[in-house]
């Protein structure tokens, strides 16, 4: 018995060692087709669940919630008004019945207030007012959403307004065609299986499954383009491809399991009686977020999987580490840019030339734009901003002795300390014991250290 538990606590401190520390020091290069994937897997699960707890998802999903609410009838309004001036209202609204099963009773209501709401604002003296708040409310749904996954994948800045109001209309005119064409094609399919295909056996059979999984193939697209477009940096197909898959397929369990909720659903109708429909409708779209913001995440994670190196050990970095760092992300840097490397290097390209982690990278760039040895750059690629960097100084100035003694006169020097008696033996000592390093280091500069020896 004492045997077994010994083993078991050996096993549980190897998994945590390698969870917490070993995992993280793995470079791809080292590892087998199976074992990089093994690794890789574990690490984008270890990734989202911390930054679904440090990067607060579920209080990001209430005030996506709570937005939702205040401009689902404002949405759905522009929706049907825009199908209106197509002749695709009636296909619109049965498109968003079939794609969201289980609230029919929800959305007929809605669509009442939508059908008010258009007439309240097409009629009437205020009808310029009307369609302001109509637009602006639909808009800052949509900017808060922006705004949300541009913090879960760390972009440096939002798009500019103008951007954003040409991108959120242009989503709104293609947004019914798109619809209308996807209920076109079921139906096409639909009834090819039932007149043409019925008597051919197998074919039919596999039309079925094709029609069974239409809806969650569509689901997996609209999720894999919002990955895609949403946040303000390039993201590849293949991490937007996998979070889409991810949470299309949590989507779809998700939504079975609301379906079938037949026991939680009828305690709710006797606590709150004719509202029920509230706070189910309230939990469905919380949850629907929480679900959409993970694989925003996931999406982030399987991208720069390579890059990562566990949060905890971030803040326990050494003084020399640091300063390894900064030197390392300064030379490359400069390098890059006497090579005439184009476009401008990243971070992530940096933390890729670098060997080191990205989040480390990321400071390192900061601390050096703050001491004004690196500068950035600002460009649009893709329809994305992307954020290069260069040195902000001649390269014959940036010497190794010149970074050191700037990170070394980094911060603040404002304690009111008197240079006199004590402090001042201090003082002089620690300048004697630096100024040789600071001399020595004065003539090497940072672009011609080698970081490949």
């Amino acid at each position: 018995m004492s045997s077994s538990i010994r083993r078991l606590t050996a096993l549980g401190f190897r998994s945590y060692r390698f969870l917490s520390l070993d995992m993280w020091r793995l470079r791809p290069e080292g590892l087998s087709s199976t074992r990089r994937y093994g690794v890789a897997t574990l690490r984008v699960l270890y990734m989202t669940i911390l930054s679904y707890i440090e990067q607060g998802i579920g209080t990001l999903a209430g005030s996506l919630t709570y937005s939702t609410a205040l401009s689902i009838v404002p949405m759905l309004a522009v929706i049907i008004g825009i199908a209106k001036g197509f002749g695709l209202q009636e296909i619109v609204r049965d498109a968003l019945i079939q794609g969201l099963p289980g609230h029919e009773v929800e959305l007929a209501k809605a669509f009442t207030y939508v059908e008010n709401y258009l007439a309240q604002v097409q009629g009437g003296l205020f009808i310029g007012v009307g369609l302001a708040v109509l637009f602006y409310t639909v808009l800052m749904l949509i900017s808060t959403i922006e705004d949300s996954f541009n913090r879960l994948w760390q972009a440096p800045s939002a798009r500019p307004w103008g951007r954003r109001i040409m991108g959120y209309l242009s989503a709104f005119l293609l947004l019914p065609l798109l619809m209308t064409i996807s209920s076109a094609t079921t139906i096409f399919l639909s009834t090819l299986n039932h007149t043409y295909l019925s008597q051919l056996g197998l074919i039919s059979t596999v039309t079925n499954q094709l029609l069974q999984l239409l809806p969650f193939a569509i689901l997996i697209i609209l999720f894999t383009l919002l990955y895609l477009l949403i946040p303000n940096v390039r993201v590849r197909f293949v991490p937007a491809l996998i979070a889409g898959v991810i949470a299309g397929l949590a989507f779809q369990c998700f939504q079975a399991l609301y379906i079938n909720g037949v026991l939680w659903i009828s305690k709710y109708n006797a606590i709150y009686g004719s509202f029920a429909a509230v706070p189910l409708a309230l939990l469905w779209t919380q949850l629907s977020w929480v679900i959409i913001l993970l694989g925003a995440q996931i999406s982030y994670a399987v991208q720069h999987v390579w890059y990562f190196t566990t949060p905890p050990l971030s803040g326990r970095l050494s003084r020399r580490y640091e300063d390894l760092i900064l030197i390392s992300v300064a030379a490359t840097t400069a390098r890059l840019f006497a090579e005439g490397y184009r476009p401008l290097p990243e971070a992530t390209t940096l933390a890729e030339r670098s060997r080191l982690p990205l989040r480390e990278t990321q400071e390192a760039l900061l601390r050096l734009l703050r001491m004004g040895v690196l500068a950035e750059v600002r460009t649009l690629q893709h329809g994305a901003e992307q954020v290069g960097y260069q040195p902000a100084l001649p390269l014959d100035r940036l010497t190794l002795g010149y970074l050191l003694e700037l990170h070394d006169r980094g911060g603040e020097e404002v304690l009111p300390l008197e240079l006199d008696g004590r402090h001042e033996s201090v003082w002089q000592l620690r300048r004697q014991l630096y100024r040789p390093l600071f001399r020595s280091a004065a003539q090497l500069r940072i672009c011609d250290i080698d970081l490949d020896t």
